[in-house]
């Protein structure tokens, strides 16, 4: 199991790795999730833990970055869940007893032709 990689995260808005030694970007910090490593973002200066927002910025770059239309019923469906947030769509899925959160992805995605599979689409994939 790999170790936490801890980034840092100045006042300037720059991530350093301690890991690496080094300043990374936000997609030099997706692909280091997307090898399967785990993160954790800390504020320098107040140290709080911030990986969850570091994340959704990650989604949204990636988002604005696609070359692929977005969703936009997808996007509805997260905005008019109870608590308007993706973490909410998400729970709200796994409280069905009907399906699987996999399956209701799937359902709703439909196939993933493009990639030449059905699996379920990660958030860094989804549009």
């Amino acid at each position: 199991m790999n170790d936490v990689r801890i980034i840092k995260r100045y006042q300037n808005r720059k991530l350093y790795d301690t890991h690496q030694s080094c300043y990374v970007t936000l997609e030099e910090i997706a692909q280091i999730v997307r090898e399967g490593n785990e993160i954790k973002v800390i504020d320098n200066k107040t140290k709080n833990d911030i990986t969850y927002m570091t994340q959704i910025q990650l989604l949204f770059d990636q988002e604005r970055k696609s070359t692929r239309e977005g969703n936009v019923d997808l996007l509805k469906r997260v905005i008019r869940c109870v608590e308007g947030t993706f973490t909410g769509y998400i729970k709200g899925l796994e409280g069905t007893e009907e399906t699987p959160v996999e399956e209701s992805f799937q359902a709703f995605m439909g196939n993933n032709s493009e990639m030449g599979t059905s699996s379920v689409e990660t958030p860094s994939t989804l549009n």
